[in-house]
Formats: C-alpha cells, sequence, structure tokens
C-alpha cells in the first residue's frame, strides 16, 4: 500500500503456498480492509487517493476481470465517495492464471493472491512477466532462499522484507523493467566512460 500502490517497487502479485494460502488472505483482508482511506492532510491517514480518473479506471478494469474469471474478492473492489479518486484497498483470492491482474502493473491498491504447489511452480509462476524489477520472497529455509533468488529474473530481491531502496545500493531491473542501474557504484559507472590504452615502452614499435 506504500503510495496507496502507485510504487514501481510495490509489490504486484502475491504468490503464496497452497496450504497457507486460505489463512494468508483471509489475514490479509483483515489488516487491507482495516486501514484508513483518506486525504493525506488528515493524521491518520493510511491510505491516500491515485492520482487521476484513468487510474481508477484502470484498476476497476482489473479487478472487474479478475471476479469475472473466478477470483474471489475478500475486501474492497470500489471506489469511495464521488469526489477525489479514492479506491478502497482490495484482496483477491484464488485469482485464476489468465487474469490480467496477474499481467499487468496495477499501480493501485490491490493485491491479487494466487497458490503455488512447488517450489519450481512458484519460480515459472514468478518469472512468467515482461517485467522483471523487484520481487520479494518470504521463507525461513535459508537454502530454498538461495536457490529461488537465483532463479528469479528480476533486478533487485526482497528477501523477507517489502523495502529493497538504498542510496547505497544499485537500483533497476530487467525485462521491460529497463537496463542500467542507478545508485552504488554501479550507478556510478552509468555516466562514466572507459578509456582503453595499448602501450609499448622501452620496445619496437608495434605495426599492427
Amino acid at each position: 500500500m506504500r503510495n496507496t500502490g502507485e510504487a514501481c517497487t510495490s509489490a504486484n502479485r502475491f504468490l503464496v503456498q497452497e496450504g497457507i494460502a486460505g489463512e494468508f488472505a483471509e489475514r490479509m483482508a483483515e489488516r487491507m480492509g482495516a486501514l484508513k482511506l483518506a486525504r493525506g492532510t488528515e493524521p491518520d491517514s493510511q491510505v491516500g487517493p491515485l492520482i487521476d480518473q484513468a487510474a481508477i479506471d484502470k484498476v476497476q478494469e482489473l479487478v472487474d476481470d479478475a471476479r469475472g474469471k473466478g477470483a474471489s474478492l475478500l475486501t474492497g473492489g470500489e471506489r469511495v465517495g464521488d469526489r477525489g479518486y479514492f479506491y478502497r484497498p482490495t484482496v483477491l483470492g484464488e485469482v485464476p492464471a489468465d487474469a490480467l491482474v496477474l499481467k499487468e502493473e496495477i499501480f493501485g491498491p490491490v493485491a491479487p493472491i494466487t497458490t503455488f504447489s512447488t517450489e519450481d511452480e512458484a519460480l515459472a509462476m514468478a518469472n512468467d512477466t515482461e517485467f522483471g524489477l523487484v520481487a520479494y520472497l518470504f521463507t525461513q529455509d535459508v537454502g530454498r532462499a538461495f536457490r529461488v533468488m537465483e532463479g528469479l529474473e528480476t533486478g533487485m530481491i526482497g528477501f523477507n522484507q517489502g523495502m529493497v531502496s538504498n542510496a547505497g545500493a544499485p537500483f533497476g531491473g530487467v525485462k521491460q523493467s529497463g537496463y542500467g542501474r542507478e545508485g552504488g557504484a554501479e550507478g556510478i559507472q552509468e555516466y562514466l566512460e572507459t578509456k582503453y590504452v595499448a602501450m609499448n615502452v622501452g620496445g619496437e614499435p608495434v605495426t599492427p
């Protein structure tokens, strides 16, 4: 819900192991449904408005498409009020693989949940996207974490945390999420030119 979901590093899809998916979805819906939706000028506001009407329309289209294909609405799923661009924090459960919300960048307060059975299945699902900026991985198994991190096709990974931005670290993605990096030593390299010099010291001139 950072920046009402209008952040490039916001979690866009939630892949949850099928054994805990039901409880996870219920608890997430409870937390999301309790968030205070209000103007940012209000001191107790937790979720603000989207940027414009086009953003509202896109979010609603993605939610409606998912529900039409069989996803369950656990909380939210609607605009709030007729002034401003407020959209209620939304959790969708049992989202099918062909739902657009799993393929496109949402940029709104929506959490679509889908399930996996095995580690290999989770990796395949996570990589089944044209985008590759950041992924978030949560597990208590460190060995599994490193296997999955190696297999994820993404420029950045948050391991057991939902934040990755750090001025001292490289920021950037792969696939349709850009190329190159900003931040860190890698970001400085983007602004430099490499000069190559071939030198012959003390010997006969070398004729190419």
